[in-house]
């Protein structure tokens, strides 16, 4: 695999996003056209099964990455017991899910350093969090 770094960390799941998410969404616009085009009972059907499915997907997905959000933050909560001073672990257990998921790509040697930056005020968003990390610990397997 290649080497995950700030630039191609994300992650797209061709099977769901392009195999599932696609058709769903071309079916919804579909359904309004033909809807439009000829308006009836069927049709009308049609269109809510249209926008349910895509309703579907974006609840799959929502939960997916709910759960794997609940992971991250319990790793991290592992992870910065056995990093941080107990004083600075207390105050960092309260960070929001956003900033630990940025943090949990920070090598060992520098995560203390970078709690300490966000707790601090100096790194708020997850984009400076992420540019911040040197040592990049590569996640294959998310969600």
């Amino acid at each position: 695999m290649a080497e995950q770094n700030l630039k191609n960390h994300t992650r797209i799941v061709p099977i769901f996003h392009m195999g599932v998410g696609f058709p769903v969404i071309i079916n919804f616009f579909w359904t309004i056209y033909k809807l439009v085009q000829d308006p009836s009972g069927d049709r009308f059907m049609a269109f809510l099964v249209g926008i349910s499915l895509l309703l579907l997907f974006i609840s799959v997905r929502q939960q997916i990455l709910t759960v794997q959000d609940r992971v991250i933050r319990l790793e991290m909560r592992l992870r910065m017991r056995e990093l941080l001073q107990p004083d600075v672990y207390a105050r960092a257990s309260a960070l929001p899910i956003r900033q630990l998921i940025a943090l949990r790509f920070a090598s060992d040697a520098e995560l203390p350093a970078l709690v300490r930056d966000v707790l601090s005020g100096n790194l708020t968003t997850q984009k400076d969090i992420k540019a911040r990390v040197k040592d990049w610990q590569s996640d294959f397997q998310r969600a």
